[in-house]
């Protein structure tokens, strides 16, 4: 089997993506391949060809969008309770380095570097970022992310 991160939207359709943790309206919820900032996920739209929010039909757009504040209340609860020093979710739809449409939901803390905080999760240098890789030790946050995902769709549905 070839590496599922070479094709991150077609592994999550085929079910073989290990990072996703739901299956929503318009993409898939996964946890982010690193976790330096505990509760990074990434929406992954579940159409490869779709490159650009702006070129989405509205309709889609606000239906991708809905799914982004799903997945930032998620991780938002879930953070809260794990850590009394978090501090806010942070988004970004950038784009720039991979070009299908995705958007990145950051949980940020009070314990951060004082000169990382005050700027995006871009600020802190690649090697701090790719410190953590996501694994066993973060069972139990992927848990429960995937139950805040579920309880918020039930909620809102």
């Amino acid at each position: 089997m070839s590496d599922w991160r070479a094709d991150r939207i077609g592994s999550a359709l085929r079910g073989e993506n290990p990072t996703v943790l739901a299956r929503l309206a318009t993409g898939f919820a996964v946890i982010g391949d690193n976790q330096h900032l505990p509760g990074y996920c990434v929406l992954l739209t579940d159409n490869p060809a779709e490159d650009r929010l702006a070129d989405l039909p509205r309709e889609r757009r606000l239906a991708f969008l809905a799914d982004v504040d799903l997945l930032g209340e998620a991780v938002h609860r879930v953070c809260q309770r794990r850590d009394p020093q978090f501090r806010r979710v942070n988004y970004a739809v950038l784009g720039n380095f991979d070009t299908y449409l995705h958007a990145h939901i950051h949980a940020r803390y009070d314990w951060e570097p004082a000169e990382f905080i005050i700027g995006p999760e871009t600020s802190y240098p690649r090697s701090y970022r790719e410190n953590a890789p996501l694994g066993p030790e973060h069972d139990e946050l992927r848990e429960a992310l995937v139950a805040e995902l579920a309880d918020l769709r039930t909620r809102y549905s």
